[in-house]
């Protein structure tokens, strides 16, 4: 087993509330500096910023999972990590199947853009990334376990957003790999208030939006190597993988 440095849950210049900054070019070099072994890429609701920043990671020896944050029916913000290649392509299907068709407001909620490495414009998402899909969280969690993915709430603390806001619980039926907390939580405290939630494991991610947060937190994993199959094992405790908060 080895120990590796990661944080699963970062925003690109791809969702609107995403800096112009945040590019594939940035977050890598950043992550080199910052000594990550792995990073997620994790915009709202699109893959459509992975297919650029994979190659980049790959050549500067940075594993990058992809996936996204859902805004289930329920406003529920969920994290997705599918495998890269054909899972990646059927989570962007689903996404494009139920995201609606309401045109982004460039002046109110800012530009929703895919660059390369050079930081070229490649494609602007015309549709608003940040609405609800007109599915639940059940639905989604499903989909994404069918295609062999992760999936787990997001920032389960907060007051707007999260699965407890929103819900007031976690259901017994979803099947989750575990909880997010957000980096400023006092995660200990918020799970002996509601001692339910100890029965998952607690991770705490970034959720980078702007330059300043990027690689300002992180998780210790111990696992074999930065696989999916591996990740999934960690965030489960299974087979002496492990997650622990830094």
């Amino acid at each position: 087993m080895r120990t590796f440095k990661g944080d699963l849950h970062n925003h690109t210049l791809l969702s609107p509330c995403g800096d112009i900054e945040m590019t594939p070019a940035f977050m890598v070099r950043k992550a080199v500096e910052e000594h990550y072994d792995f990073f997620a890429v994790t915009d709202h609701n699109s893959t459509l910023q992975c297919a650029q920043i994979l190659p980049i990671a790959k050549r500067e020896g940075i594993t990058v999972f992809c996936g996204a944050e859902l805004n289930t029916r329920e406003e529920v913000h969920c994290i997705a990590l599918v495998e890269e290649g054909k899972p990646l392509d059927e989570l962007q299907e689903f996404l494009d199947l139920h995201l609606p068709h309401i045109g982004n407001d460039v002046d109110k909620f800012g530009y929703q853009l895919v660059v390369n490495e050079k930081e070229e414009i490649l494609f602007e998402a015309p549709y608003l990334l940040i609405n609800a899909l007109d599915v639940g969280i059940n639905e989604c969690e499903r989909f994404v376990h069918s295609i062999g993915g992760i999936f787990y709430p997001a920032h389960v603390d907060r007051t707007g957003y999260s699965i407890i806001s929103q819900l007031g619980f976690i259901p017994s039926d979803l099947d989750i790999e575990c909880i997010e907390f957000s980096k400023n939580c006092r995660w200990r405290q918020f799970m002996e208030n509601n001692r339910y939630l100890k029965r998952y494991n607690p991770i705490r991610s970034s959720d980078a939006h702007y330059p300043e947060d990027f690689a300002t937190v992180s998780c210790r994993f111990t696992m074999e190597r930065p696989t999916l199959k591996e990740l999934g094992m960690a965030l489960r405790g299974e087979g002496g993988r492990k997650v622990e908060i830094v």
